[in-house]
Order: C-alpha cells, then sequence, then structure tokens
C-alpha cells in the first residue's frame, strides 16, 4: 500500500482509537476531581482532542476534530462511559493502560500527518511529540495538576512519545512507513510505557539541586550578638534584670522575678 493509503486508512482507526483512550484518561481524572458530567466531558473533549488540534494548527489544516463527526463524538461516549460506571471507576490501573495506548498511537500518527504535509524529520517528530502529550497537559492545567510530562516522581512519559514519533521518522527515511510498520511503532512506544509503569523506571534528576551545597566548603556561621537586656518590674517595684533567651528557652531561676507574696514581717494592706 502507498503512503496515502497508510494515511487515509491506518491513521484514521489509529486517530480514532487514541482519540477514545485518551477520553478515557481524562474522563478519569475528572471523576477523580469530583467534577460534574459537563467538566467530567470536556476534560475528555480536552485530552482526547487537544494534542491533534495543536497538530493541525502547527501544519496549517483545518482541525480534523471540526470536520469528522466521529472524532468530536468519541470523546463525548468515553466520558459518559466513565462518568456512569462505577465498576470501572474502581480500575484506576486501568486507565493507565488507556492513557500509554493513546500515547503510542498519537506519537505515530502525528509524525506521519507532518510527513504527509511535506515537513523534514525533525520537525515530523516534534510534532508527533507534541501531538502525543498536548492533550495531556491541557487536561492536567484545566484539573489544576501538574501534567504528568514535567513531574520526576511519574515514570518514563516523554520518552515513549519521543520512541514513537522517532521511530517514524527514521522508517520514513528508509522507505519503510506502511500499514504493518505504522501500527508496530505505535506498539513499541506503548510497549516501553507499560514497562516504565511497571518496573518504576523513571528518567534521571539534576544531583546539584537536590544537594545544592554538594561540594561547598561548610561556611561557618557568625558568632551572634550579645541578646538584648530587658527589665521587668515585680510586684514590690523592684527592677529585675532578664536576658532575652536566644533558643526560646526560659531563662535561669535566679533570674527570673520574685513571687508576689508578701516579705515575712510585712503586713498585707487591706
Amino acid at each position: 500500500m502507498s503512503f496515502e493509503g497508510v494515511l487515509g486508512i491506518v491513521q484514521y482507526v489509529m486517530n480514532l482509537v487514541g482519540i477514545l483512550a485518551f477520553a478515557l484518561s481524562g474522563a478519569f481524572l475528572g471523576v477523580r476531581k469530583d467534577f460534574d458530567v459537563f467538566g467530567v466531558v470536556m476534560l475528555a473533549e480536552a485530552v482526547g482532542l487537544g494534542g491533534g488540534v495543536f497538530r493541525d494548527l502547527v501544519i496549517g489544516v483545518r482541525p480534523v476534530a471540526f470536520s469528522d463527526p466521529g472524532y468530536f463524538c468519541a470523546p463525548i461516549v468515553g466520558g459518559l462511559v466513565v462518568f456512569h460506571s462505577a465498576r470501572l471507576q474502581h480500575h484506576a490501573r486501568a486507565f493507565d493502560l488507556f492513557d500509554a495506548a493513546a500515547l503510542g498511537l498519537f506519537s505515530v500518527t502525528g509524525a506521519t500527518k507532518a510527513f504527509a504535509y511535506g515537513l523534514n524529520p525533525e520537525a515530523a517528530t516534534t510534532l508527533g511529540f507534541a501531538t502525543a502529550v498536548g492533550g495531556g497537559i491541557v487536561s492536567s492545567v484545566l484539573a489544576m495538576e501538574l501534567p504528568p510530562l514535567l513531574r520526576a516522581d511519574r515514570d518514563l512519559y516523554a520518552l515513549p512519545a519521543l520512541v514513537g514519533a522517532g521511530g517514524v521518522a527514521v522508517l520514513h527515511h528508509f522507505q519503510l512507513l506502511n500499514e504493518w510498520t505504522a501500527p508496530a511503532a505505535a506498539a513499541l512506544a506503548f510497549g516501553l510505557r507499560v514497562l516504565a509503569l511497571r518496573r518504576n523506571w523513571r528518567t534521571s534528576r539534576s544531583r546539584f539541586w537536590r544537594n545544592p551545597f554538594a561540594g561547598m566548603r561548610h561556611v561557618p556561621e557568625p558568632p551572634r550578638p550579645e541578646a538584648d537586656l530587658g527589665h521587668m518590674e515585680d510586684s514590690d517595684h523592684h527592677t529585675v534584670l532578664l536576658r532575652r533567651p536566644r533558643t526560646g528557652q526560659l531563662p535561669p531561676p535566679h533570674h527570673l522575678p520574685r513571687t508576689t507574696q508578701p516579705r515575712p514581717g510585712r503586713t498585707t494592706p487591706r
């Protein structure tokens, strides 16, 4: 099959499945945030269509989400299914698999469409990556959460998208992109994401930021100035000097003010 055949049949099916899978994960995020039915459906639409709309706007064509009813209705169906299915809401791990599947599918379809419109390999890889992660970023912002792409405590997220989009670029360079190799690239990205979820694979972080004083000499703390002296008066109008404590502790007992009990030999005034 020709390259146009890949774009016409395989890409449409992969796009539709990816939109539905992303919509399910976005709807689950809305349910977890206790959104109403409109909020859940809106979040499903955002995560399902956000990456594709961004891709089409960069390419300079009308977004398919506004020209194909199937693309627009798939997130609505996915959002309503998650909202009304209590049994499905208890399987949080399944939504990670939906998200991983959509990540792999969108990374491939985004890069494939970029090549169809004449973009170079670097631009196509970047656009495929943006298509895969764009919807998740939009939904996280709407739900007031840090996107998983930017979180160091989440498993590999950006790397599988880069593998899927980069795999399409390699296949296109060697003229091997067809109806069989395109789904294989998506499966590779999906498999990497699933392995990262199961084995907790994560990207490295900067050691210097986690320990900002590593390798630096310890600078001794400068001596503290003498604490100011305060004063207070007891009940017999005798001034008592107090030294303000440095660490929040009470002053020594001999510095405490005397009690208000009368002195021996004196009578208590009436």
